[in-house]
């Protein structure tokens, strides 16, 4: 779509901004497969207002541990951060903590993380180990869960060894992730996770690997930060260096029907913000230079007139091909530079995209109900020769350290420093509210609404 076009897509009163996703994207020279010229605007949603209880009460978190956190699917970890037999991750969800262990080539298991004798935690770190011995006294088990070791057996004669094995959750794959469910009778995750497989087979996760990952503790309730990271409306406020390039008011969010879990954002970057007006493509290229180091240094010349996204393209597949071993030359425009933003409930949140292979993950910070953890991932595609590098380890950041400060980010710290900043603001602010609920958009912020629809639906189970 060219500048000309771009600026003769006005709205007309009452409707979504112009030009939207899937107008630029129908224009777009190296089309976008058919998943993402979907569209699904939510519908039967409502409008009330979302009870501002939710973000800080004590017992509205303890009823989330016992109806959600200890029923739902949640990731643990990635497959590639325990490749070998032995090779085990900490996973801790409020009070519950499980040890996730590759126990055979093919078999990956979650131990719950305490000794039968006396409650120990057997693990307080990843790392590799032969088999879980407590520190206090010595019980041992081996990779398989079984008892295998009891301290003066004579004085324990009333332990049955075949049955006094380490207890498990439940253990699914899908995408390299390893996701956990502490309910023996939960559904099954193939049934869970809905429509996301359909909707990443063109590009499929597990053929990736974690690049980059960063966990900071957060200054605010896990909702308000997942929330602030599935719309788009803030953007041009709270991240106003990007106005140029990311159109933030015409994202396009999806709602499917009848699917409980999964919800999707698409934002074009490229194309200058509708608050914005009229923006020169040059200036668009410049600005996107001077934020990301992925486009530094590029050589984009544009003709008269020429609107940047076809050239930002053509320079995204050159780069990430050349890095990545792999041709690109007929991966879209939109899969190469735009935001394609999933979320699976509760708490995560891939990205399906060649250019912004980001992945989010939001949850509760032990029983605070005013603190969280937030997590960034980086899922970089995998060498076909298996050269790849080893994922790295969590680099960790207190409540007052900052995302840019952490390695690997690149801009992303810099937004999320950003919205940090406000969330902040938003976790005290709601404290002093006189108004009993926060007041959503019915569109831009459809995702929200849809997420606290299935937060009820598992809270009045």
């Amino acid at each position: 779509m060219t500048e000309a076009a771009i600026g003769k897509a006005k709205a007309r009163p009452g409707e979504r901004p112009r030009p939207s996703v899937q107008d630029v994207l129908s224009q777009d020279s190296k089309p976008a497969p058919d998943i993402l010229r979907l569209e699904s605007p939510a519908q039967g949603l409502g409008s009330e207002d979302i009870p501002i209880e939710r973000y800080f009460s004590q017992e509205w978190h303890d009823r989330e541990v016992e109806k959600v956190w200890r029923k739902v699917w949640q990731v643990a970890c990635r497959e590639e951060e325990i490749p070998n037999v032995g090779d085990h991750i900490v996973y801790e969800i409020a009070d519950e903590s499980l040890i996730v262990a590759r126990t055979a080539p093919d078999t990956i298991r979650a131990y719950v993380n305490a000794c039968l004798h006396r409650g120990v935690l057997l693990r307080t770190e990843g790392g590799h180990v032969d088999r879980f011995k407590c520190p206090f006294h010595g019980f041992t088990w081996g990779l398989d869960g079984q008892l295998s070791h009891i301290p003066s057996a004579w004085d324990f004669e009333h332990i049955d060894p075949d049955t006094f094995c380490l207890p498990q959750a439940k253990v699914g794959l899908w995408g390299g992730f390893v996701f956990v469910n502490f309910d023996p009778n939960c559904e099954s995750l193939e049934s869970y996770l809905e429509i996301l497989p359909a909707h990443f087979e063109g590009y499929p996760l597990e053929k990736h690997y974690k690049a980059a990952h960063v966990a900071k503790i957060m200054p605010c309730n896990w909702k308000l930060a997942n929330e602030a990271f599935i719309e788009s409306l803030h953007i041009h406020v709270a991240h106003p260096q990007t106005s140029a390039y990311v159109g933030d008011e015409n994202t396009q969010y999806d709602v499917f029907p009848g699917v409980r879990h999964v919800n999707r954002m698409i934002t074009l970057e490229g194309v200058p913000s509708p608050f914005l007006g009229e923006v020169s493509g040059e200036e668009t290229v410049r600005q996107m230079q001077r934020d990301m180091p992925f486009y530094a240094g590029t050589n984009i010349e544009l003709a008269p007139g020429e609107a940047p996204r076809e050239k930002l393209a053509e320079a995204a597949r050159a780069k990430i091909g050349k890095s990545s071993g792999r041709d690109l030359s007929d991966v879209s425009n939109c899969e190469v530079i735009d935001v394609i933003e999933y979320f699976l409930f509760p708490n995560l949140a891939p990205w399906r995209g060649h250019g912004v292979p980001i992945c989010y993950r939001f949850r509760p910070y032990g029983n605070n109900p005013e603190m969280s953890i937030m997590e960034i991932m980086l899922l970089f595609a995998k060498a076909e020769d298996g050269s790849h590098p080893k994922p790295p380890p969590v680099t960790w950041l207190g409540v007052d350290d900052n995302w840019s400060d952490a390695p690997g980010l690149g801009s992303a710290g810099f937004v999320a420093d950003q919205d940090t900043s406000n969330l902040k603001r938003i976790q005290r602010g709601l404290r002093t509210m006189r108004k009993p609920g926060i007041t959503l958009a019915n569109y831009q912020e459809s995702r929200i609404r849809h997420f606290h629809k299935t937060l009820e639906h598992y809270m009045e189970a």
